[in-house]
């Protein structure tokens, strides 16, 4: 089976945290020439700090890793685009969005693999981490 080209949701899912953001009051903006590490930038004007955030997406439901390779940011967020599955057995289900430091997805990276992939299961707390959008405000927020 060829690979599905899943470009326009990706680009998508990087529109949806920036929304995500952006309702909640922090000013933010896609990245639009290819910065290698990150593809938002969440900025707090008033002390002068930002965030890179770096969107990792998955199109199919139930999906179970995403592949990762470089670090040079200061979020992961993770985006469960939940679109079924290509043979049209799974469920389409509403996206979930996972805020991570990248210090926890960082200290999983086993630099041997080819892929990078790094398995959600091995992410300690991960489903706690949905929806954890204050932890970006929260660094912004810090004294620089």
């Amino acid at each position: 089976m060829p690979r599905q080209n899943t470009h326009l949701e990706s680009e998508g899912a990087e529109f949806l945290v920036l929304g995500n953001l952006l309702t909640l009051g922090v000013p933010s903006y896609k990245t639009y020439t290819n910065m290698a590490g990150y593809d938002i930038t969440a900025t707090n004007p008033e002390r002068n700090r930002s965030a890179r955030i770096q969107v990792k997406s998955r199109w199919r439901t139930g999906a179970e890793g995403f592949i990762i390779k470089n670090f040079d940011c200061d979020f992961v967020v993770v985006v469960l685009l939940n679109r079924g599955s290509k043979d049209g057995t799974a469920k389409v289900l509403a996206p979930e969005f996972y805020v991570l430091p990248v210090a926890m997805v960082q200290q999983l990276h086993n630099p041997d693999s080819v892929w990078g992939k790094l398995s959600l299961s091995k992410i300690p707390g991960f489903k706690e981490q949905r929806d954890q959008w204050q932890i970006i405000s929260e660094f912004l927020n810090r004294q620089a």
